[in-house]
């Protein structure tokens, strides 16, 4: 073979970001006749199997066998010759209705009447001849049908190769075409598809590469010190190692072949998959309970509803009010009881979808054949927490004495319909017992970071302030003094205590907030709303009764007060203070912020109704600060 020859057949180099894979044969300077070059390819080939001295581009660099020249070589031709014969010079594409005018070219119908029709005259824009008169238009019958056909070897030739999926792996020497890759090699690190994998069978030098499955992670698979493929497994730092590695960095170590490895492996993963089971088992037990104590609770005040309207039909005229506000109560009533339940639902349903998620995670990964990704994502999967105590929702359906003794005092007495009216109100909120509410278990929060998840942005209530002290700052900020504009009477004011309440009920979460105390003393602390408000008695003062818990600072001293009870506190002094409430589980606890957070003290109790912040300052130099997110120190 002459110098001519082998230059129209001269090596391709396919490279990527690192360094040359292997090497095929690029067809540059084929062209319609090329086929006839068939012959010279194979001979080529034949010579290089004998002559040892042929220079190859890589040492992993081989020639293709006979049957991927010809393909090489078809799909060049047929994109030679479509590019010449069969692509309309107007819009650049496979002709689509052809016509052919006058001087012999060819166009897309649309195309070429389009453009006379903008043009106003009737010229070629190929080679530019003008035709007078317009000439007619008729498709091209044989040109569509060799159009067509040429399209369909295209698609079938695309079909034969394996069209990529949107999960499958694209072949590395098929720039551009999407063809599906059917194995991946080790060795090579590239993926190839049907075409391209022959050389590793046909080829000595290539037999011995290690095929695998189709795979994204081949960059992976490599040792990114020494360039060399994964082929260990060292037990003593759990990592995959390369050959020099076992020499070198972890000589002496425990190495172990990846199956090997994997094997040990699998039985932990088998162990994962019937704990995480397990534990949807126990969840979708839980809340399949709750759902029935739902639907018991719904069919329970139905039923209540139901007599309660058959009871008052006989005495419209004169309870028709009563009637309505019953209903009421009994609908508000089914309201709470549902509430308790909705949240753990909704928990246990989100808890059981994750689980399911990595259920259907470690399956898929038990699955795999790549040993080497099988142990580096099985470290990502972390042994998912044990079980939860079993859910035991008992939140309190209505009873049926309640219309028993509904009907008892309608029947007697038509005059006290308002006094039942007040009654059934009463009656329902008092014989109500706390559901316990399902919740995950509270984390141990000790950074600062963890506590401000559950930052809650509060607002002191005017209507609640002594006069004596003045709000400011968007009613963020109390002063002891007097307001220098007389607020009106009301109910919810403290009128000889100088203390305030803020509007934000909170409950049923957890919640955190931060204030700065300044002066000899102030009380930060929480209260139901039923705390008193007129008077200096017990009942009014913030951590003097059993209605409300406080944290008392000065600059000498803290201590906290819940029912009467003083309990002293040794601790620096620190002027931020930050409150961390966990209404479901029943914990207030007061930490001081400085560079860390302190705990104070942290009161244990059930709570049963909306807690309000609230504050006392004992002297007019007196202010607490409410901090919002933005503001709190940082």
């Amino acid at each position: 073979m002459d110098f001519c020859e082998r230059e129209h057949l001269r090596p391709y180099k396919w490279m990527d970001d690192s360094k040359i894979r292997s090497s095929v044969l690029d067809v540059t300077m084929l062209h319609a006749g090329a086929l006839s070059f068939l012959p010279h390819v194979t001979l080529l080939l034949s010579q290089t199997k004998k002559q040892e001295s042929f220079t190859f581009i890589s040492p992993k660099a081989v020639f293709i066998s006979e049957s991927l020249c010809k393909s090489l070589l078809f799909e060049r031709v047929m994109e030679s010759k479509l590019q010449d014969e069969f692509i309309c010079s107007v819009c650049l594409e496979l002709l689509k209705d052809p016509v052919s005018i006058p001087c012999g070219h060819n166009f897309c119908m649309q195309c070429i009447s389009e453009c006379w029709d903008q043009m106003g005259i009737c010229s070629c824009p190929h080679c530019r001849e003008t035709f007078n008169p317009r000439p007619a238009l008729r498709k091209n019958t044989l040109l569509a049908e060799v159009v067509g056909k040429i399209k369909k070897c295209s698609v079938d030739y695309k079909i034969s190769q394996g069209v990529l999926g949107l999960d499958d792996v694209e072949c590395n020497f098929c720039i551009g075409k999407n063809i599906r890759a059917v194995k991946s090699c080790l060795t090579c690190l590239a993926s190839f598809c049907e075409l391209h994998v022959q050389p590793h069978y046909e080829f000595a030098t290539w037999k011995n590469h290690r095929l695998t499955d189709p795979s994204r992670h081949l960059q992976e698979k490599v040792c990114q010190q020494h360039q060399k493929a994964l082929e260990l497994f060292c037990r003593t730092d759990e990592t995959c190692i390369c050959c020099l590695c076992a020499v070198t960095g972890h000589r002496g170590h425990e190495t172990v072949e990846p199956e090997t490895q994997r094997a040990r492996k699998q039985t932990q993963l088998r162990g994962m998959l019937i704990r995480i089971q397990k534990e949807i088992q126990e969840r979708q037990k839980n809340l399949n309970k709750i759902k029935h104590k739902a639907a018991a609770i719904k069919l329970s005040a139905d039923k209540v509803v139901q007599k309660s309207e058959r009871t008052f039909t006989d005495m419209i005229e004169c309870i028709k009010a009563t009637r309505k506000r019953v209903t009421e109560q009994i609908r508000e009533h089914e309201k709470n009881e549902l509430s308790k339940v909705d949240g753990a639902m909704a928990e246990l349903e989100k808890e059981i979808e994750e689980l399911k998620k990595s259920e259907a995670d470690l399956t898929e990964l038990s699955r795999t054949d790549d040993h080497i990704y099988f142990l580096q994502t099985f470290s990502s999967f972390c042994v998912p927490p044990g079980a939860g105590d079993p859910v035991s929702v008992t939140a309190t359906a209505t009873a049926d004495f309640f219309y028993e003794e509904l009907r008892k005092k309608v029947s007697h007495l038509k005059e006290c319909v308002e006094k039942v009216s007040i009654w059934a109100t009463e009656s329902l909120s008092q014989t109500v017992t706390k559901a316990p509410i399902y919740t995950k278990p509270s984390l141990a929060l000790q950074d600062r970071e963890d506590f401000l998840q559950y930052f809650c942005h509060l607002t002191l209530d005017p209507n609640t302030a002594n006069r004596d002290l003045f709000l400011s700052n968007d009613n963020r900020k109390v002063t002891g003094m007097r307001n220098p504009q007389i607020p009106p009477d009301h109910p919810d004011r403290f009128d000889r205590l100088t203390q305030v309440l803020c509007k934000e009920a909170l409950s049923g979460a957890r919640f955190y907030w931060e204030v700065e105390w300044k002066g000899r003393e102030a009380e930060i602390g929480v209260a139901y709303k039923g705390i008193g408000r007129k008077g200096r008695g017990a009942e009014c003062l913030l951590g003097y009764n059993d209605n409300s818990w406080s944290l008392c600072c000065s600059d000498s001293y803290y201590c906290v007060q819940h029912n009467k009870i003083v309990t002293r506190i040794t601790a620096p002094y620190c002027c931020i203070i930050g409150v961390y409430l966990d209404w479901p589980s029943g914990s207030l606890s007061f930490y001081s912020v400085s560079e860390k957070m302190t705990l104070l003290h942290r009161f244990h109790t059930t709570f049963s109704e909306p807690l309000y912040p609230g504050f006392r300052l004992n002297y007019a130099d007196c202010s607490v600060t409410i901090y919002t997110h933005t503001s709190s120190p940082q």
